[in-house]
């Protein structure tokens, strides 16, 4: 194995934790996403060649997890309406001494709520810090609509979490 596969797979590696991030928020599944970073970096290793030394690692094996992640899901239509039929809406219940768990619980749901384009634009730049050139790559789209969808996620959010007016 020469340095520059040393260093791919070394890359890879310290990669790992952001790629189960990013598993996590796409699947919203802890399992669902460990499988895709698996796949992810099979697939990342056998294309080992066409990657190009001196481009980002980050934003190729970022778009590759992305790829398995929607490959997946239009496979698995099916199977997870019926897995989301059985599982239960809420799976955790508050009870006393349990605000942090609720308030994060609230973030979650909240940006479940989001669509899917805006909840994985949101992701890339507010939670794992690529910049709008590197997620808007990874993504496929234009900067500019990246742009949006995050204004348009970050709108929808604080709306989320805005004071709700009572009705006499």
């Amino acid at each position: 194995m020469d340095q520059l596969s040393t260093d791919f797979r070394a890359g890879l590696a310290q990669l790992l934790p952001d790629l189960r991030a990013f598993g996590r928020f796409l699947a919203r599944d802890v399992s669902v996403a460990d499988d895709l970073v698996q796949e992810a970096l099979v697939r990342a290793l056998r294309a080992e060649a066409q990657w190009q030394a001196g481009t980002s690692l980050r934003a190729w094996s970022f778009s590759i997890l992305r790829n398995v992640f929607y490959e997946t899901r239009r496979r698995g239509a099916s199977e997870r309406r019926v897995l989301e039929a059985v599982r239960p809406e809420e799976e955790e219940r508050a009870e006393g001494g349990q605000h942090a768990r609720l308030e994060v619980a609230g973030l979650d749901h909240a940006l479940a709520g989001l669509p899917a384009e805006q909840r994985e634009a949101l992701v890339l730049i507010g939670a794992l810090g690529f910049s709008y050139e590197e997620a808007a790559g990874i993504a496929g789209v234009a900067v500019g609509t990246l742009k949006a969808r995050v204004s348009r996620a970050r709108v929808r959010l604080a709306a989320s979490f805005a004071p709700q007016e009572k009705e006499d």
